[in-house]
């Protein structure tokens, strides 16, 4: 039986959330969400599962696709539900990428965006934080297992529970991880642009959410491994800042590891932010301005179907 609960008892006397302020600190708790739950489903899969003896040995991690899926589901479901609590206040950006993007091309103040970009690194700092007090010790137990090499008795595998780092094929090159970073973004923020069109198929039903989460999770299957994909400069921002608070040092800043990558923390925002920017505009481009002119011209047409040709006998 339905009860129909009031959503609040009291109104707050802090009326000044209501404006900017308000925006800011959705920005921070969905951001924050977001971190704990995506943070949280790698510690799993990195110490956790391992640490606690549901795996081979305590240093056991991704011996097969399904350990991947369950980091790229356990991100999609932490974006669902960042972006459903924070979406009704601030339109749940939870990610500077976006924030730009919807600043460049649909007119998304500027103003807003050094605030909302401060509100995203700093939920995304507490994330982790949160994620580190949770599991503090099966990290613990995993370095401490673990053979080395260390930086201050912590290893790159539990440095990867919190941010992202380029995959040893690379050579330490820049190129390649930074170009997966901006194709990435690039089809995250196509997709979305999509999802939320309502001149296009637009989801229905508050479902929104739940399908841009099905996005981050095409995007971990499809091109995850190469660097983390990290899509999101705050989701890497902000856990490396408390990364290297924490101990894990130059793992996090500068980002290096000898001989495999080094100043690699630069990466992950560059390469998103001009993702994020490429990819609606390419929408823009290829299907929004279409859809646009449509509208303008109020001659919708079937999807898939060319303009009638009038022949001589329809003229006459």
């Amino acid at each position: 039986m339905a009860v129909d609960i009031p959503p609040i008892i009291k109104p707050s006397r802090l009326r000044s959330r209501g404006g900017l302020l308000g925006e800011c600190l959705a920005e921070f708790l969905g951001t924050l969400v977001l971190i704990a739950f995506g943070c949280g489903v790698v510690a799993m899969a990195v110490a956790a599962l391992p640490g606690s003896g549901r795996a081979a040995t305590p240093t056991t991690i991704f011996l097969a696709a399904g350990d991947w899926l369950l980091v790229t589901w356990g991100w999609a479901f932490a974006v669902v539900f960042g972006v459903y609590v924070a979406g009704g206040v601030s339109g749940a950006h939870i990610n500077p990428a976006v924030t730009l993007a919807m600043a460049v091309r649909r007119g998304f103040p500027w103003a807003k965006v050094p605030p909302y970009w401060f509100s995203q690194v700093a939920g995304a700092l507490t994330g982790a934080a949160i994620v580190y007090l949770v599991y503090h010790d099966a990290i613990h137990a995993y370095d401490s297992a673990a053979p080395g090499p260390k930086v201050n008795g912590h290893t790159n595998a539990t440095f990867s529970i919190f941010a992202t780092f380029p995959a040893a094929y690379f050579h330490g090159g820049v190129w390649g991880p930074l170009v997966d970073q901006i194709v990435g973004t690039a089809f995250l923020l196509m997709l979305i642009a999509a999802v939320l069109d309502v001149r296009n198929q637009a989801v229905k039903a508050n479902l929104g959410p739940l399908v841009v989460g099905f996005v981050v999770a095409a995007v971990g299957m499809s091109y995850g491994a190469n660097a983390g994909y990290a899509i999101n400069p705050a989701r890497d921002f902000g856990p490396r800042l408390f990364t290297y608070a924490a101990g894990w040092n130059s793992l996090a800043f500068p980002g290096s590891v000898s001989g495999v990558y080094s100043g690699y923390w630069w990466i992950p925002i560059v390469g998103p932010l001009i993702g994020a920017v490429a990819g609606i505009v390419v929408y823009d481009l290829f299907i929004g301005d279409v859809l646009l002119l449509r509208a303008e011209t109020a001659e919708p047409r079937e999807p898939g179907r060319a303009t009638p040709v009038r022949t001589t006998d329809d003229e006459e």
